[in-house]
């Protein structure tokens, strides 16, 4: 009976052991494998890259400009980086146009401000030129509508002149017509010429004139683009205030050009005299 007793007690306190959590023995996790991603030639031209960041910019300039100089031992030297990662990668060495992209530029790249003012002067320089050929082609139709002008002019002038001549059958009539005041006006009279549809002005008065006209222009836009390169934020500031600079010193030479043609002009006595007319003198 007493054996039968600890027999079942030793079963029941197995299974009750077996049962409990702290009893259960842990099976060990085994690690998941990493799969390392192979690198692509893009990956290692971005590791080129962050490696040459390093160094001066010429360095990958002048190593795309010359390829021999990657197993030059006296050139790679001070680049112990590069020389490293050369020696891992050699396939660098064999596709130098691909690896290098971006050093192909001989020289420093230029500075944002420096292209957006190249840009803006691109721009002024074009619109100067459509300026400059619109007024051309405008100053050759003149030129042709006031040529038929003068023609047709000249040829009713003629037409005249010889209708006139036809009227007079002797000599004596003639003579006297050419002796004259009208005969002797419209015999002397020469051809019409050509005039411009605006009044004309004399030099030196008309270069004065227009001297200064371009000079207020020049200034106003000069002052404008000053202006609006105080109200620009980002890289083209610069460039507008470098081009108002320019366009307002262009305006005030020509004001000034201006004044001392005036000045020069009036001191030697270029100016037309006019005429004066002359009052009637009061008996005292």
């Amino acid at each position: 009976m007493v054996m039968t007793q600890r027999l079942l007690c030793a079963v029941l306190a197995g299974v009750v052991g077996f049962c409990s959590p702290a009893s259960a023995q842990t099976v060990p996790q085994r690690d998941q494998p990493v799969i390392e991603r192979p690198l692509t030639a893009e990956d290692t031209r971005e590791e080129l890259r962050l490696i040459l960041q390093k160094y001066p910019r010429s360095v990958g300039e002048v190593l795309r400009r010359d390829p021999s100089l990657l197993v030059r031992a006296d050139y790679t030297a001070p680049y112990p980086d590069l020389v490293a990662f050369l020696a891992q990668h050699p396939e660098v060495a064999r596709n130098v146009e691909y690896y290098f992209e971006g050093y192909g530029d001989w020289g420093r790249q230029l500075d944002p401000s420096f292209e957006a003012l190249g840009a803006l002067l691109a721009g002024l320089a074009v619109t100067f030129v459509l300026i400059l050929f619109s007024g051309v082609l405008i100053w050759l139709v003149r030129a042709f509508i006031q040529h038929r002008r003068w023609l047709k002019a000249s040829q009713v002038q003629a037409d005249v002149h010889m209708k006139l001549m036809e009227r007079m059958h002797t000599n004596e009539e003639l003579i006297a017509y050419i002796q004259s005041p009208a005969g002797r006006r419209f015999l002397e009279a020469a051809p019409v010429t050509p005039q411009a549809d605006g009044p004309s002005f004399s030099a030196p008065v008309g270069s004065i004139i227009w001297s200064l006209m371009a000079g207020v222009v020049l200034t106003i836009v000069g002052f404008g683009f000053r202006y609006a390169g105080g109200t620009i934020a980002d890289d083209a500031k610069e460039a507008f205030q470098v081009v108002g600079i320019i366009i307002l010193s262009l305006g005030i030479g020509f004001i000034f050009a201006s004044l001392m043609a005036y000045m020069l002009s009036a001191r030697l006595g270029l100016f037309p005299q006019r005429a004066v007319e002359s009052q009637p003198q009061s008996n005292a």
